[in-house]
């Protein structure tokens, strides 16, 4: 007893002991972290692609080895996700500076995009583009989706993802009718004025229950007639208001008229 208390009180004990305990830690967040919702792997003749494209297309803003210029912001990191995105979407290449990128006419195939987005990716670790399994709204809850959006994304999108204004001319885009990969990228990479959810802030799951709840409120009704845009209580109150009131306005001149 008295050896296996003297080995208890050694100070390499304590050390012996952080390290099992640094093991296991991660072997278990190995074995439960979120699984990771990349797509398949470039080749190298898809990254060498992907680079003439990027030098004859993005270089002039972005710099000669995507490292930023006063034009343009570096993009090592961004990961081929962000480079779908803002390709995928007719952001970029952008045709003028302003406060926000809108989105405009897709100028790349698609095979284009994924060669430039390889590139991008092969310069430094990002986020990928998504599986199409965490995509596909089919595949997931609107219901709990519903409620992911409303906590985390309605306060700028609106309920129903109609879009809304923002500070400084900015606006967040409207959601309606959006391929649930881009819905998927724009939460991994947050564009422009976008915070990021990574998969510990929101799982692919539940990324993929917000595209199902997009994607529903799309494909829904509106038993209640005119939505003007479904943006919200200031519009109705001001069609209240400018219509309301002017059929009021015009009782009262019909009312005089006859008691003239």
């Amino acid at each position: 007893m008295n050896a296996l208390a003297a080995r208890r009180r050694h100070p390499a004990a304590i050390a012996l002991l952080l390290l099992v305990g640094l093991l296991v830690t991660g072997a278990a967040y190995a074995a439960l972290a979120p699984k990771q919702a990349s797509a398949a792997t470039a080749t190298a003749d898809q990254v060498e692609h992907g680079k003439k494209l990027f030098l004859a297309n993005c270089a002039s803003c972005h710099g000669i080895g995507a490292v930023g210029t006063d034009e343009g912001p570096a993009l090592p990191g961004v990961g081929a996700a962000s480079v779908d995105f803002q390709m995928g979407t007719g952001r970029m290449p952008m045709t003028a500076p302003g406060v926000q990128v809108g989105t405009k006419k897709v100028k790349f195939s698609q095979d284009e995009i994924a060669a430039v987005a390889a590139y991008i990716a092969s310069l430094a670790p990002g986020p990928a583009i998504p599986d199409g399994e965490f995509t596909d709204g089919s595949k997931g809850d609107p219901a709990k989706g519903g409620e992911l959006f409303r906590v985390n994304c309605a306060m700028c999108h609106n309920a129903v993802g109609s879009g809304g204004a923002l500070t400084r001319g900015k606006y967040a885009p409207s959601l309606r009718h959006v391929d649930g990969k881009y819905i998927y990228e724009a939460m991994v990479t947050g564009p422009q004025s976008m915070p990021v959810f990574n998969d510990t802030n929101i799982t692919p799951d539940s990324k993929r229950d917000i595209v199902a709840y997009l994607h529903a409120i799309d494909k829904s009704e509106n038993p209640g007639g005119l939505t003007l845009g479904s943006l919200g209580p200031v519009p109705e109150g001001l069609f209240a208001w400018v219509f309301g009131l002017g059929i009021m306005v015009g009782f009262a001149v019909w009312l005089g008229s006859k008691s003239a």
